[in-house]
């Protein structure tokens, strides 16, 4: 296979299948270096494309001496697709996508490997813009570091999101009545490293999971790749012992429905740069939860398919770039605040 994200040569043989493909494909960090209609190819075309793996979707059943013929080299991988292609804003589209890109991954590779190696230009010592300031509404009772969070945000991210969370926890002043889990797709074997680069210069904790503790205030806990990450009835984290559902590791709908499952209201996720459309399958469920979900702007985004398909599907309330998506988080545990000291007054007088 080649260095750098997997070719893929795709045969459909209607023309929608083959744009759905071609932007999936795309989305999802793979080159599609060849998408046809098989009737129209000849059978020398095939020495002529440099791919990593062929995708066949066909609509027609009959058989396609093309494809014949593919099948019958020994040294070529052949995937056949998942069937007809849901609209992306139909809530079976997500579904349909992992399973393709399920095979994909473990024909191929996964295009998220390239995460890992980037994390080195996190370490440099380029400008920074300042800490925002801590609204009065949290100033006068400010959250101590190391206590219980009140209210857990999740930040997800793929291709592109390390450099954005980052800028996000830079921008957040100290003294916020949250914590954060991470779900960062990125090879297992980046795992620490992820933390001390993202957590550099913050004045927020970037930590490993813990089981049996709870998330508290001024961290920002790593949901892990290797196993599951959930809460017991008292909010304490809990690893489940089984891997994530497939393709992701960690998987950010998963762990969108474990934090809403127990936070309810008091969760809201944000979704940051990445490939694909993980996170849209759990999106309904956070906001029928009462969390909100936020998305980075496009083009401040490496990468921005898995935020566009969480505003394709009418999901995402905010989007800006990471300092604006900062900001509006403070504005909003300041209006929380606001409000929970009018509720007390109210009450007293």
């Amino acid at each position: 296979m080649s260095e750098g994200a997997a070719r893929i040569a795709v045969l459909a043989d209607t023309s929608l299948q083959r744009h759905v493909l071609q932007q999936a494909l795309g989305a999802s960090g793979y080159r599609v270096v060849l998408n046809n209609d098989p009737a129209r190819m000849e059978l020398a075309d095939l020495d002529l494309t440099e791919a990593d793996l062929w995708l066949v979707d066909l609509a027609q059943t009959e058989d396609s001496p093309l494809v014949d013929a593919l099948l019958e080299r020994d040294s070529t991988l052949v995937l056949f697709g998942e069937g007809h292609a849901p609209e992306r804003s139909s809530e079976n589209y997500p579904r349909w996508e992992r399973r393709l890109f399920g095979k994909l991954k473990r024909l191929v590779g996964d295009p998220a490997v390239a995460v890992g190696p980037r994390l080195g230009a996190l370490d440099s010592d380029s400008a920074r813009s300042g800490q925002l300031t801590l609204p009065g509404a949290l100033a006068v009772h400010p959250a101590t570091a190391g206590e219980v969070a009140p209210r857990v945000w999740l930040l997800a991210a793929s291709l592109g999101g390390p450099e954005a969370v980052k800028a996000f926890l830079d921008a957040l002043p100290e003294g916020l009545p949250v914590g954060f889990i991470y779900a960062q797709h990125i090879e297992a074997s980046f795992e620490a490293a992820l933390s001390q680069a993202v957590g550099r210069h913050s004045s927020w904790a970037v930590r490993q999971s813990r089981g049996g503790d709870h998330i508290r205030c001024g961290e920002v806990i790593i949901a892990p790749i290797a196993q599951e990450l959930g809460f017991d009835l008292d909010g304490l984290m809990r690893s489940s012992g089984r891997s994530w559902p497939e393709p992701y590791s960690p998987s950010i709908d998963q762990m969108m429905l474990n934090l809403a499952q127990h936070y309810g209201d008091r969760c809201g996720a944000i979704v940051f740069s990445g490939m694909g459309s993980d996170g849209s399958a759990a999106a309904a469920y956070l906001l029928r939860q009462g969390g909100r979900i936020w998305t980075q702007r496009a083009d401040s985004c490496a990468c921005s398919s898995m935020p566009d398909n969480l505003r394709e599907g009418g999901y995402s309330s905010f989007t800006g770039d990471p300092r604006e998506l900062a900001q509006a988080l403070v504005n909003h545990l300041a209006e929380q605040a606001r409000l929970a000291a009018t509720s007390i007054e109210r009450d007293l007088s």
